[in-house]
């Protein structure tokens, strides 16, 4: 027999600002802590020294996860040049150097090229899993091992300062499984300087913004009182880029059961994902056919 989980059963999403020096891990652990719930998790890890937008899943909210971390999600960072590190960030080992510092004009051409569908080879200070071990654990170890390359949507890249020389701000908005690390040591390559994040901040992930978010002091105070209960938001929010049908009384009771059930749908095309609602609360996320959903997950909300 499965254990129980113990703590409260409450579905939503906490929106959290993370600080910098804390994993996305680490913020899970407390959230669900602060709120006694039986279940959290996260859609899309931060760097421990990148802030921003960490949107926790709660209970039944976990399910919607996957759509979250398929979703564009937007940084603002800013790239040291003329270093690059072995971590292609700050916290790492500087392992080369140049004296050459590109124009602004330089920067705005060269960004053009990673816009669109690119291959980005992940950071080997990163969680990407080489035969069965985590990258960031070889690289500590020093082994010599190569990461392949991967697909990235990248929607947008642009300059929006230039404080100095040695400095460049920018904003990228991507799909999944972006890593803005590889940005800036790519940049950097490509602009024969070298390159590494000094700052990272994710403002938004999907339909949810950093601006939005808790701080750390505000959870660590209203922690474990009726008040954070407040700041939950619904299961529904991490649903906003299906389609919504509407459910008959008889249909929701059927997709609760996990069998296909009656919808109201309009401009809904034959084999579209879609999530269902029964007065105004998610019943089910599943495939339309003919006038039904059927389902491929189903929420349980008291």
């Amino acid at each position: 027999m499965a254990r129980r989980r113990k703590g409260r059963n409450i579905s939503g999403w906490l929106v959290v600002d993370k600080p910098a020096g804390m994993t996305s891990t680490a913020v899970v652990n407390k959230v669900r802590w602060a709120l006694n719930a039986n279940k959290a998790g996260h859609a899309g890890t931060l760097d421990p020294e990148a802030t921003g937008v960490l949107a926790v899943a709660l209970g039944e909210a976990t399910k919607t996860v996957p759509y979250i971390t398929d979703a564009l999600k937007a940084y603002r960072f800013t790239v040291r040049l003329g270093q690059a590190t072995n971590t292609d960030d700050a916290e790492g080992e500087v392992i080369a150097t140049s004296d050459t510092r590109p124009t602004d004009d330089e920067i705005k051409e060269a960004l053009n090229g990673f816009l669109g569908d690119i291959m980005q080879v992940p950071p080997k200070f990163s969680a990407v899993k080489i035969d069965g071990q985590r990258a960031y654990k070889l690289a500590r170890e020093d082994e010599d091992f190569e990461i392949a390359a991967r697909p990235l949507w990248v929607e947008e890249l642009v300059m929006t300062d230039r404080p100095d020389a040695d400095h460049v701000e920018l904003e990228m908005t991507c799909g999944k499984g972006g890593y803005v690390r590889s940005i800036a040591r790519d940049l950097g390559e490509k602009l024969g300087c070298y390159g590494h994040v000094l700052k990272l901040r994710r403002i938004w992930s999907g339909p949810f913004e950093a601006a939005d978010g808790m701080s750390w002091d505000q959870i660590e105070e209203l922690a474990r009182t009726p008040e954070l209960d407040e700041y939950i938001r619904p299961l529904e929010e991490g649903l906003a880029d299906l389609p919504e049908v509407k459910a008959t009384e008889q249909g929701a009771a059927r997709m609760r059961n996990g069998n296909p059930g009656m919808v109201i749908a309009y401009d809904i095309e034959y084999g579209e994902e879609c999530w269902a609602s029964f007065d105004g609360r998610a019943v089910a996320v599943g495939v339309f056919k003919a006038g039904e959903l059927h389902p491929n997950r189903v929420f349980v909300q008291e």
